[in-house]
């Protein structure tokens, strides 16, 4: 297990190739994925986005989308990290956790911890948040991560509300 960030309750490691059906499975809760429109149709798919969208980033970035495991267990309950958006020219948070996961704060726990990697160890200038109007479980995770609202953007298609935070450390 290649563990990138360690928290309090947390394990965040990078996946592999292995990973196949933790991706898959994460993904066929319809509450899990009602806010971000983008189903796993079955395991061959499922190996195609690790192999084409999360492992290259963290070779090309340094960074990614992390598999997330409580500590107590090692029990996988979702994702969380950063992804480089090329094509927007931003470094985004993002997050998706199994249900029986939701209303403990690991979500919170996770993010926060991703936006310290990004801000302290890579140096990012800015990272983004984003999420749909109506996922409200979703933007309280980043109004905590003290996370300032800028607006309202259609993304992917998609309605999105916009929150970023800044480096600070970078304009002293």
């Amino acid at each position: 297990m290649n563990v990138i960030l360690e928290t309090e309750r947390l394990l965040l490691r990078t996946f592999t190739m292995d990973d196949v059906q933790l991706i898959y499975e994460l993904n066929q809760d319809p509450e899990v994925i009602k806010y971000t429109l983008d189903p796993i149709k079955d395991l061959n798919h499922a190996s195609e986005i690790l192999e084409k969208t999360i492992l290259p980033q963290y070779v090309l970035y340094n960074h990614g989308r992390w598999a997330v495991h409580t500590k107590h267990n090692l029990g996988f309950i979702g994702w969380c990290g950063l992804k480089a958006r090329p094509e927007r020219n931003e470094i985004d948070l993002g997050y998706r956790f199994i249900k029986s996961s939701w209303g403990k704060g690991y979500a919170t726990e996770a993010a926060f911890a991703s936006l310290n990697y990004g801000f302290n160890t890579l140096q990012l200038p800015r990272i983004v948040g984003r999420a749909m109007p109506q996922n409200v479980g979703s933007i309280k995770v980043l109004e905590k991560c003290k996370m300032k609202y800028i607006g309202d953007d259609i993304v992917d298609d998609h309605p999105a509300k916009t929150y970023e935070a800044i480096n600070l450390r970078l304009y002293d």
